[in-house]
């Protein structure tokens, strides 16, 4: 299994689109997960992350430029219980609503498909996090168009159960630039954590991100035996 650092995954695209990353701190003590946004279009990257309690929503920078705000405004991040949830989507408050009625992160996800954004039929990407009397566990949803074709729905889910501390899994919408922009292929991307404070990381990923396409960045550690969380959010458009 190829494992990279975060600077070299994130210097290895000028663009990934969206992406979510999950795993566990190098000292076993803590979830941590990341969450950013870029953009080509001025109105994907008219955007701010606002943090409302323990969730954060986007926001447009700028109300007067903003064209269609269907699939750029929404909840990334919803806490429900135990579960910490991150997508970038709508699809939040899917798996939120649905979970909180007894269904499944996967059964939640059933009920939805890729975004409408023909020709790019932009990946839904999702990510449950679980704190457990006995440590934590994750997974990660991709629901995309297959190869290009609006008719047909692949669903990719994958569950990480006790995962190894200093690592952490990685997923996102795009390959690279394009016309139209190619979906992420293949299982999440196994990345090294490093043994860092929140500060350290949060730079180190915005540093890193293509610094003409990013526009926001979050990332959280919850302490794995209290729940406890520490979040920082950085806006391009601050």
């Amino acid at each position: 299994m190829k494992i990279n650092s975060i600077k070299d995954e994130l210097n290895s695209l000028a663009y990934h689109g969206r992406g979510i990353m999950i795993g566990k701190s190098a000292d076993g003590k803590k979830a941590v997960t990341a969450y950013f946004i870029m953009g080509r279009s001025e109105n994907s990257r008219n955007r701010v992350f606002v943090l409302e309690g323990d969730a954060m929503r986007t926001k447009a920078f700028d109300e007067s430029k903003m064209v269609d705000p269907h699939l750029i405004i929404y909840y990334p991040v919803r806490v429900l219980g135990n579960k910490t949830i991150v997508t970038n989507g709508d699809q939040t408050d899917t798996i939120y609503d649905l979970m909180d009625k007894q269904m499944t992160f996967e059964q939640a996800l059933r009920t939805r498909e890729f975004e409408d954004d023909k020709p790019n039929f932009t990946p839904r990407i999702s990510g449950i996090i679980r704190r457990e009397q006995d440590g934590m566990n994750f997974a990660m949803s991709i629901l995309k168009s297959a190869e290009g074709d609006d008719s047909s729905c692949e669903r990719f889910t994958y569950a990480y159960s006790n995962p190894i501390a200093g690592r952490a899994k990685f997923i996102h919408t795009y390959n690279g630039d394009g016309n139209p922009l190619p979906s992420f292929e293949g299982e999440p991307k196994t990345l090294e954590l490093p043994a860092v404070d929140i500060d350290t990381l949060t730079d180190l990923i915005w540093t890193n991100l293509n610094a003409d396409n990013k526009v926001s960045l979050f990332v959280r550690y919850i302490d794995i035996a209290t729940g406890e969380s520490e979040t920082r959010v950085v806006n391009k458009n601050a």
